[in-house]
C-alpha cells in the first residue's frame, strides 16, 4: 500500500478550465472545449489516455483517485490517466501527466484505442476516445502527487484480475474495460510486462 514518505509535493496540476481536444469516432479533431464542459451531463467525446506501468516483477501500479476528484473519487484506477490539452501531442501529454501525477517519466508502448462513455452519479460523465499505453517503471522512481492520488499499490496480474472482476470493489469503469481488453485481446503483449 501507499507509503506517505514516498509522496511527492502536493501540486494542483489540473483544472476544469483546461482546453481538451474534441474528436469524432475516428479520432479526427473537431475543436476544443473546457474540461469541465466536456464532462458535464452525458459528456462530449474527447481524446484521453490511460497508462499501465509495471515494475520489474510484473506488478502493475494502481492508484486510488484523490477524494477531490469530480468523477470517481476514491476509486481504484490504472497507473495514470488524463487528457492531452489543445495543441499537445499524445507523447507530450503522457510524459507531462506521468511527471505531474507520479513524479516520473518513462518510455511507453501504444497498444490500442477505444471509445467509451460512463456516468458518475449526477456529477457528470466520461465520454472518451482513449489511447492505452503500457510501460515499465521502478518503484523507487515513484513520487506521487497527493492532490491526484489518495493511495497506490503494486499488484500482480492475478490480483488485478480479481479486483476488476469484483463488482463490489470501487474500480473506475475505464480501468475494468481496459484491463479486460488487454487480457483478452493483447495477452501476448501484456505477458511481456507481467
Amino acid at each position: 500500500m501507499a507509503r506517505p514518505e514516498q509522496a511527492g509535493p502536493a501540486r494542483i496540476v489540473s483544472s476544469d478550465s483546461e482546453a481538451l481536444i474534441l474528436v469524432d469516432e475516428q479520432d479526427q479533431e473537431l475543436g476544443v472545449l473546457s474540461k469541465g464542459e466536456a464532462h458535464d451531463g452525458q459528456g462530449i467525446l474527447h481524446r484521453a489516455f490511460s497508462v499501465f506501468l509495471f515494475d520489474d516483477d510484473g506488478r502493475l501500479l494502481i492508484q486510488q483517485r484523490a477524494p477531490g476528484k469530480r468523477l470517481w473519487p476514491g476509486f481504484w484506477a490504472n497507473s495514470c490517466c488524463s487528457h492531452p490539452r489543445a495543441g499537445e501531442t499524445m507523447p507530450e501529454a503522457t510524459m507531462r501527466r506521468m511527471e505531474e501525477e507520479l513524479g516520473l517519466v518513462t518510455q511507453l508502448q501504444f497498444i490500442y484505442k477505444f471509445r467509451y462513455q460512463a456516468h458518475y452519479q449526477d456529477l457528470g460523465s466520461e465520454h472518451e476516445l482513449c489511447w492505452v499505453y503500457l510501460g515499465r517503471m521502478k518503484p523507487e522512481q515513484l513520487a506521487p502527487n497527493p492532490e491526484e492520488l489518495a493511495a497506490w499499490q503494486f499488484l500482480p496480474a492475478e490480483q488485478i484480475d480479481a479486483l476488476v472482476a469484483d463488482p463490489d470493489q470501487p474500480v473506475a469503469p475505464w480501468f475494468r474495460m481496459e484491463w479486460q481488453t488487454l487480457r483478452e485481446d493483447h495477452a501476448d503483449i501484456l505477458q511481456q510486462y507481467t
